[in-house]
């Protein structure tokens, strides 16, 4: 017994957004250099890795779309959950080479020509601010896309850093400003992809949802009449949107198919309100065999 939601997988936003991000890279990556400025360089990382990510984005979002077959029955709907632990592992790997990077800037603090900072910082502002208008819509309903998301609204925060930063070089000198801009912004997108990370984790491990406690769960089936006991509980996600069950129920008497129809519509009535949509009961009477929730 089982229900599906439908949901609409749009990817004409995503290929505009890959075209400005590699913009941003190139502009950044050619005037880090020239400037000598780390968290340009940082900032050019980050793009370069929104690019990345917005291409894995795009592809798992058709992917996501495509429909099931008998050799692919769930279809390709962790597609984006794969998509969304990329982009975030990404993140946090780019985040640690770039603290350790900061961490010997720090000692070693070198000159940076601030004008050219200040350009590309606004540059990078105005188009990552035009990508996160473009795919916000998309960000609401999906783990990748929302990765997505992220790593273009962190890099538009990142540059408003970097061009703050980029003022304090010009007209303070403040060169060590630097480093300390970049081990925040590491720090921060550290912070921002842990979620997702975990997250894309806890899916693909198939651990029982944070959310939903499997205990309360199996009282409340076991409240239903004509039910005897709850056991071989499991309960994981497929993707962002669809929560499988599947247990085996003991009824306490020999009842007829037609009867233990009505008992799996209200084991689905109780189960929707944990937002689970896909429900395999196995009916069992008198089996003698380990009862345990889990097992």
């Amino acid at each position: 017994m089982s229900s599906h939601p439908h949901h609409v997988h749009t990817t004409k936003n995503i290929g505009i957004t890959v075209m400005l991000n590699l913009i941003i890279t190139l502009a950044e990556l050619a005037g880090g250099v020239i400037s000598g400025s780390m968290a340009l360089l940082s900032d050019a990382a980050h793009n370069f890795s929104d690019v990345l990510s917005l291409i894995i984005s795009y592809t798992a979002r058709k992917l996501a779309g495509r429909r099931n077959t008998y050799e692919h029955t769930f279809g390709y709907k962790r597609a984006e959950i794969f998509a969304g632990f990329i982009n975030s592992a990404t993140l946090i790997i780019i985040s640690v080479i770039l603290i350790i990077e900061a961490i010997g800037r720090l000692f070693h603090p070198v000159q940076v020509g601030g004008d050219l900072v200040i350009w590309l910082a606004a540059l990078s502002i105005l188009l990552n601010g035009a990508s996160v208008l473009l795919i916000r819509k998309d960000a609401t309903d999906s783990m990748n896309m929302q990765s997505a998301f992220l790593h273009l609204f962190t890099d538009m925060l990142t540059s408003v850093a970097v061009l703050a930063g980029g003022f304090a070089m010009k007209y303070l000198s403040w060169y060590w400003l630097d480093p300390v801009l970049t081990l925040a912004i590491a720090f921060y997108l550290i912070y921002a992809s842990w979620d997702i990370f975990a997250g894309s984790v806890r899916i693909f491990m198939e651990f029982t949802p944070s959310h939903i406690d499997i205990k309360e769960i199996a009282e409340r089936i076991s409240t239903i009449d004509d039910i005897k006991n709850v056991h071989h509980l499991h309960i994981w996600q497929l993707d962002d949107h669809n929560i499988l069950l599947e247990a085996h129920v003991d009824v306490d008497r020999d009842i007829p198919v037609s009867r233990f129809d009505g008992i799996l519509k209200k084991i689905e009535t109780l189960l929707n309100d944990y937002g689970i949509n896909h429900i395999n009961i196995q009916p069992e009477y008198q089996r003698e065999h380990k009862k345990t929730i889990i097992a």
